[in-house]
């Protein structure tokens, strides 16, 4: 959940530049890691979350983005760096009787990735950050991208292009959808995640993909249903008929005599590619007797005749 950042700094919402740097003044002297040696960690934590709130709301354009989005939408926009860029707490920690913090300022980036920053000797900060003044190279996050596709496409293989929006530039990245791929089956795009921050690697995309139903087939497996209906005397006689393939071209299949309703019809190798293997599944036609729901008296003659020879 978003953090209330008037709320984290006890402030009403109509509170003065004044009022609000007041406010973080204070929480700063009595949650400073240094003023509680006995709870430190969540002496930092409560350090962190108030720094923040004050980069924040001490920030003229970033309040009023914050007062129009609202937490949830601010936090889902605003990185840690957008949040931190151009904060300096240097100045009011050396105002309270604190050491200044080298390097880079920052309370890292969630994700679960892991800055380190460290302190020139002689700050306040101490143990928190370490020594040494360095901070470590980030990976990029990685990112996730809902993709649907047609059921030719996932038979034929296609190019696709999407847009990501990322730090409010709109990338256009082209992908290869290989023959064979099946709803629930995720594509790794190397590099193509976030960018790492100093100098770190970007991380990956990942494309869940979803085959999209299709009016006439129905993928099983590597294997495509189709249904067809055919006729009391086609189905009794045999006959041959014709049915579309995935791959758009119509074939003749045979349907030989006796044939029973709900039979399936195997056309070997018009079906799915196997992922990343060789050959194709197959095609299966199911076969539908069609009762006719009217008849003509002749019709209706010629089946009672039929019925009387126990057809």
């Amino acid at each position: 959940m978003a953090e209330d950042y008037y709320k984290e700094l006890g402030v009403d919402k109509n509170a003065s530049p004044e009022d609000i740097k007041k406010a973080y003044r204070k929480l700063a002297l009595k949650y400073h890691p240094d003023r509680n040696p006995t709870d430190r960690k969540r002496a930092e934590e409560k350090f962190k979350k108030i720094s923040e709130a004050y980069a924040v709301l001490s920030d003229p354009e970033k309040r009023r983005q914050y007062d129009s989005f609202g937490s949830e939408s601010f936090s889902r926009q605003f990185s840690q760096e957008d949040i931190f860029r151009g904060f300096d707490i240097n100045e009011i920690l050396r105002d309270l009787g604190f050491g200044g913090i080298g390097g880079q300022w920052s309370f890292g980036t969630g994700g679960g990735r892991r800055r380190v920053y460290t302190q020139r000797p002689g700050g306040g900060f101490g143990d928190i950050f370490g020594t040494g003044a360095r901070y470590a190279e980030e990976p990029g996050e990685n990112l996730e991208y809902n993709l649907s596709i047609t059921l030719e496409e996932s038979a034929k293989g296609a190019e696709k292009k999407i847009a990501l929006k990322t730090d409010g530039k709109t990338q256009e990245i082209k992908i290869r959808i290989p023959p064979g791929i099946a709803s629930g089956q995720k594509l790794r795009l190397s590099g193509k995640g976030l960018p790492g921050a100093y100098g770190g690697p970007p991380g990956d995309m990942f494309l869940n993909i979803n085959v999209l139903p299709h009016p006439v087939f129905k993928r099983e497996g590597d294997d495509i249903l189709l249904e067809t209906d055919v006729t009391f005397s086609q189905a009794a006689l045999g006959a041959t008929i014709e049915v579309p393939t995935l791959n758009g071209v119509t074939k003749r299949i045979k349907i030989p005599p006796g044939t029973q309703g709900n039979m399936k019809i195997r056309m070997k190798g018009f079906g799915i590619p196997h992922f990343k293997g060789q050959g194709k599944g197959d095609q299966y036609v199911k076969i539908n007797i069609r009762v006719p729901k009217k008849l003509s008296e002749r019709q209706e003659d010629l089946i009672k005749k039929l019925a009387a020879e126990g057809m």
